[in-house]
């Protein structure tokens, strides 16, 4: 944890300066601007490695390079060159790079961020209180960087301490209380990570060496089976989409079970991670019998970890998550079922496993079993739709979502609106602001290549990248109304064949949607009437 360590470094360095103050500049820094600064950060270091240990041969551009590593530390899995390119230990960096901006990893980090504010503000008060014997309270609500709040609760502290300072004020009790349940939170969160991914590679090499055509396919292709595998399952979890060949997992739709054993990793590490964190949580509160457990799941919401959700709204967003699938797959299969360029050469078994593996990465992992260029525009506007929802978006009763004074339960900050946040755009303001932009960078293309430069084309790469989700239409040769020059046809991204302006557009969509819950509520001002 790179990011860790230079923040442990900024901490010593802060050392001398009084603690109080100290407190308060960590407190004071706008987490949005610390999430931006990490993505940035990373995203520069990756783009150095790849283009350090990129070959003379097949170098891809700096651009490329760059945009490729914005897009896997964002885990939009937008590309604009062929993953074969890469060398084993670039994909290796992509890996490491796509790990770095995952969600469960990021909570990982704020859940240990938080733990050593409270431990903080604990030696602050500790340290006043013995030199004043003053009362007054040090505030340990003000915590941010994307959690809700630490609210104060006293109870089950015998169960979670077995001696305490005679010096400690409830106040310092408390703190150590939260200390050691987020500590056993953290434990478990990185264990459903490690178990996560460690279940996923071990089967996909199972798979691979129990069906040699399948294995074939990667030899063919100079790819270790030990690559793939891992690539694959970290891919999956943080739903990046990336997969190692040109053809993403278009060249796999026939091997149902690979897809099958791909599927659930989906799930678990985005849209369904807090129910499955919940269960997990549940399983070894019953085999441990720890108190612990117990703590965690009776005080959520003073914890500070925003994905660790009722139970009652974990049941809503399983079950938000299954309709959304469900429509899906009923849409595509009586849209698809007998288009010859998507399902050609399939039987009805492998249409069904390929559709609902097609349908469950729309939100939001982005692997492709399907050339999204054959698929009829009903099927593609309900891709849009579902890859611009956020991944926790559920049904929830009127009033379910609410807090005792009206405001949501889970919220990114805690700051106050200002003037200056009523004056933003909304979400699709913006989005159609960056598509307008890229209309007028490719404008040229627009008229010269209307079949591959259209405005559908367009907007779903933009909600796509805004999604971070990955689908691109690609790019064919075929459909060139003027056959100029040598062509071939683009596996990857759309947006490989953009200009440079349209490009860096595109980066910027990215980190706009990987930080989109910073942004949401915006257009407060703007009155439709």
């Amino acid at each position: 944890m790179k990011l860790s360590h230079l923040l442990f470094t900024c901490r010593c360095l802060l050392s001398s300066i009084p603690n109080n103050l100290t407190l308060q500049l960590f407190l004071s820094l706008p987490s949005f601007y610390i999430h931006l600064a990490y993505f940035i950060l990373f995203s520069a270091a990756g783009f150095l490695v790849l283009k350090v240990s990129s070959s003379s041969i097949s170098k891809p551009g700096d651009l490329d390079l760059f945009f490729t590593s914005v897009s896997a530390v964002s885990v939009s899995s937008m590309s604009t060159v062929e993953m074969e390119v890469f060398s084993d230990f670039q994909l290796v960096v992509l890996t490491v790079l796509m790990l770095i901006g995952g969600e469960v990893f990021i909570s990982i980090f704020k859940l240990q961020f938080s733990k050593s504010m409270i431990s903080k503000n604990h030696i602050v008060y500790g340290r006043s209180s013995l030199d004043s014997n003053s009362e007054d309270k040090i505030d340990v609500n003000q915590i941010e960087l994307g959690l809700v709040r630490i609210n104060d609760h006293t109870a089950f502290r015998n169960k979670l301490t077995n001696k305490t300072d005679v010096f400690d004020t409830p106040e310092e009790e408390e703190s150590k209380y939260i200390t050691k349940s987020i500590n056993y939170l953290s434990h478990t969160i990185v264990a459903y990570f490690f178990l996560a991914h460690a279940l996923c590679s071990i089967l996909i090499v199972f798979y691979m060496d129990s069906i040699p055509s399948a294995k074939q396919i990667l030899e063919n292709k100079g790819i270790k089976v030990t690559t793939f595998s891992v690539f694959t399952a970290v891919s999956s979890f943080t739903n990046c989409g990336f997969i190692p060949t040109n053809e993403n997992m278009m060249v796999f739709k026939k091997f149902s079970g690979l897809l099958l054993i791909i599927i659930p990793q989906c799930l678990v590490g985005n849209t369904l991670f807090p129910p499955c964190l919940l269960i997990f949580i549940y399983v070894l509160k019953s085999c441990t019998k720890r108190p612990e457990f117990g703590y965690i799941l009776s005080h959520r919401s003073q914890l500070g970890y925003s994905h660790l959700m009722c139970n009652k709204k974990a049941c809503y967003l399983a079950t938000t998550v299954l309709g959304f699938t469900l429509i899906q797959f009923v849409i595509f299969v009586s849209m698809e079922w007998n288009n010859s360029g998507a399902m050609e050469g399939l039987s009805s078994y492998e249409k069904l496993v390929a559709t609902l593996f097609q349908v469950t990465n729309t939100r939001h992992t982005g692997e492709l079993v399907f050339d999204l260029s054959t698929i009829s525009p009903a099927v593609l506007v309900v891709f849009i739709i579902m890859m611009y929802l956020s991944p926790y978006t559920s049904f929830l009763l009127d009033g379910e979502n609410k807090g005792p004074d009206g405001e949501d339960k889970i919220t990114c900050t805690t700051r106050k609106t200002t003037w200056v946040e009523y004056l933003r755009f909304s979400e699709p303001t913006y989005l159609t602001i960056f598509i307008v932009l890229i209309c007028i960078s490719e404008r040229h293309n627009l008229k010269d290549d209307p079949l591959n430069f259209n405005v559908l084309n367009i907007i779903i790469e933009v909600i796509s990248a805004y999604g971070n989700v990955g689908y691109s239409m690609g790019y064919s040769c075929g459909r060139r109304i003027k056959s100029e020059g040598e062509c071939k046809d683009a596996y990857y991204g759309f947006a490989g064949r953009w200009s440079n302006t349209g490009k860096w557009v595109l980066i910027i969509v990215m980190l706009f949607g990987k930080l989109k819950c910073f942004h949401k509520g915006g257009g407060k001002a703007w009155k439709l009437l």
